[in-house]
């Protein structure tokens, strides 16, 4: 008998795929937490129901929040992700040898432990020297922190549960307190296509905190629609004017310096989620 997961994406919708063995399922603290093998995007990270990451696909999400603003600002020493406790923006943010530290805060220490023991290629690089990983609520930590960072990463799921404060203004506010003079931030900002208040909310909040305010879009097939945002608030540094010269030579699999300039050209419908 085959066993078929279905995340209802809406009430309407929904994505499915066959899945092979269930490795762990666990209502922790905060979240209903499942570890999955399926049989197209192999091994799979679930939280609340929804899908967070998985073997196949993880490049993009992970490779789009930490390369874009790393190459946008200068000289990015001290880095933080909010969330993210698949380690997978960590593992992007130290192929960026600036990078003097990177501190990882995310709120459910049990996303860590199951990540590490059945996502090791996301997540193999949390034990390296130059991380730091606090169970935590991100929420407090910035609000906690000033003139710390000189770039914000903000993980997390779509805005509900633990997640609900991420997507907020105050939270924002709290961020650009928490940023160098010159430090910008990216957070994931969700779909176009079924939380198009999301995006506009969460550009209006940003652009009235940020003197520079931009929204991008990657393709993340286990995503609801494939098509995803972020959204990136600056002190000072547009990333649709990095310098050439900027661009380091690192191993990627999605982002290029040809992706870091597309990727802020928007389709119509999106772009008046912006205006």
């Amino acid at each position: 008998m085959e066993f078929w997961f279905t995340e209802k994406q809406t009430k309407d919708f929904g994505i499915t795929m066959r899945v092979k063995q269930t490795y762990h399922s666990e209502k922790t603290e905060f979240q209903q937490l499942d570890m999955v093998e399926t049989a197209e995007f192999g091994n799979m990270l679930l939280l609340d129901g929804m899908v967070m990451t998985t073997e196949r696909d993880e490049f993009v999400y992970h490779e789009m929040v930490a390369h874009v603003p790393l190459y946008t600002h200068p000289n990015p020493r001290h880095v933080l992700v909010v969330g993210g406790g698949d380690g997978g923006v960590i593992r992007e943010i130290l192929k960026h040898p600036e990078v003097e530290k990177a501190t990882l805060v995310d709120i459910d220490g049990k996303v860590i432990e199951y990540s590490k023991k059945y996502l090791p290629t996301i997540a193999g690089k949390l034990e390296d020297p130059r991380v730091e990983v606090k169970v935590d609520d991100g929420f407090m930590h910035i609000a906690e922190s000033e003139n710390a960072y000189d770039v914000i990463m903000v993980d997390s799921t779509e805005p509900v549960g633990p997640a609900v404060n991420l997507f907020t203004k105050g939270f924002y506010e709290g961020i650009s307190k928490a940023l160098k003079e010159d430090g910008l931030f990216v957070a994931q900002t969700d779909n176009p296509w079924f939380h198009q208040d999301v995006i506009r909310k969460a550009f209006k909040d940003v652009k009235e905190t940020f003197p520079v305010t931009r929204l991008y879009t990657a393709n993340i097939p286990t995503y609801p629609s494939g098509l995803w945002t972020f959204t990136m608030g600056s002190k000072k540094y547009d990333p649709l004017e990095t310098p050439e010269e900027r661009f380091g030579n690192i191993d990627t699999k999605y982002y290029t310096p040809e992706i870091h300039r597309g990727a802020f050209l928007l389709p119509k419908f999106v772009k008046d989620l912006t205006e």
